[in-house]
């Protein structure tokens, strides 16, 4: 993929949250930038900060959440420094726009799924009214409900998992972001219902010319819809690079570990890999490489000092020490070969 203009650009991000009167640090000084008419999957596991990070995009942090340094430039503006309301309206939604992974908890139990949509509309367009409904139904079946004028009268309760999902990327769509973020968009869908509406997703990113963000920890789900994945561990992005680089050719211990635990990689009658330890304590200052203690090959170094980005291409880089020229030669775990025959790598 040829680079293109730059749509969204992270510089050294830290957030954090007060908690029972200590501080916890979500993200620490992550940088990225995203480009546009791209698909960008961020993966990591639970409690990573995928969702912390991007919801500091469009203002979403909890109340006790803060942005304490760095940026976020967004067509040249740091919206990061946006204090109001007022000033995060005109990006949320209208600019960036989010699909929730639980429709029930995004969608209003006691409004019609049309006047939802129609509400979404008038707020941030010129459009009122019955031209907002008309756009409305031609949204609803741009997503592919049937029957959409009948449906514009139903109610969440109405209608089934993967239709109800379908709503709520209407909603998002609604305004013709040009950001959409999907936050885990399949996890509570069944397989088919999942590849549908992931279907969906890349068949309106065409039609609307959406750069999308994937937040996963499926890897299942980024082999389907990324151009490029950025790997992330302990509120730092620890690698990044195209989908085929992050795949056949990882370099970060932790990225090596998550593509282990592929249930492709399983054999009969032996138990899955799982990552063994416990992500770090991030109320606590962390140093060195943060997947330190939970990597069977970290070096000496690892443990004392935080390693910068090495590049591996033009579009791949990598966190680790490993890198460094002056590293022992450590090779992947056999699973990463493994993963390499199955996916017909090298």
């Amino acid at each position: 993929m040829e680079r293109q203009e730059k749509i969204l650009s992270v510089k050294d991000l830290i957030v954090k949250f007060k908690l029972r009167g200590e501080t916890l640090t979500a993200i620490r000084k992550a940088s990225i930038d995203v480009y546009k008419g791209e698909s960008l999957a961020i993966v990591g596991e639970s409690g990573s900060g995928k969702s912390v990070f991007i919801k500091s995009f469009m203002g979403l942090l909890d109340k006790n959440g803060f942005i304490d340094e760095g940026n976020i430039f967004y067509k040249g503006e740091d919206i990061s420094k946006y204090k109001k309301e007022k000033d995060w309206i005109k990006i949320r939604g209208r600019e960036i726009a989010m699909v929730f992974q639980e429709p029930m908890t995004s969608l209003n139990p006691l409004k019609t799924i049309g006047k939802q949509i129609k509400e979404t509309i008038e707020l941030h367009s010129i459009l009122k009214g019955k031209k907002a409904k008309e756009k409305t139904i031609k949204i609803l079946e741009d997503v592919g409900i049937p029957s959409a004028h009948r449906r514009y009268n139903q109610y969440p309760h109405e209608f089934s998992g993967g239709m109800r999902q379908r709503v709520v990327i209407a909603i998002a769509i609604a305004c013709n972001p040009k950001v959409l973020i999907c936050d885990e968009p399949t996890t509570s869908l069944d397989v088919t219902i999942q590849a549908q509406i992931l279907k969906l997703l890349k068949n309106l990113k065409k039609k609307y010319n959406l750069t999308t963000i994937y937040i996963t920890h499926d890897l299942g789900v980024v082999a389907n819809v990324a151009d490029r994945v950025a790997v992330m561990y302990a509120g730092d992005i620890v690698e990044i690079g195209k989908v085929e680089e992050i795949f056949y050719n990882a370099k970060h211990p932790y990225t090596w570990a998550l593509l282990s635990s592929l249930p492709q990689l399983g054999e009969r009658g032996k138990a899955l890999y799982s990552i063994e330890g416990t992500p770090p304590n991030l109320f606590n200052e962390i140093k060195g490489d943060a997947f330190a203690p939970r990597n069977p090959k970290a070096l000496k170094i690892d443990f004392l000092k935080t390693p910068p980005y090495f590049n591996i291409s033009k579009t791949h880089k990598a966190k680790t020490w490993l890198l460094d020229t002056r590293a022992p030669k450590v090779e992947p775990p056999e699973d990463i070969k493994k993963l390499n025959k199955f996916l017909g790598g090298s």
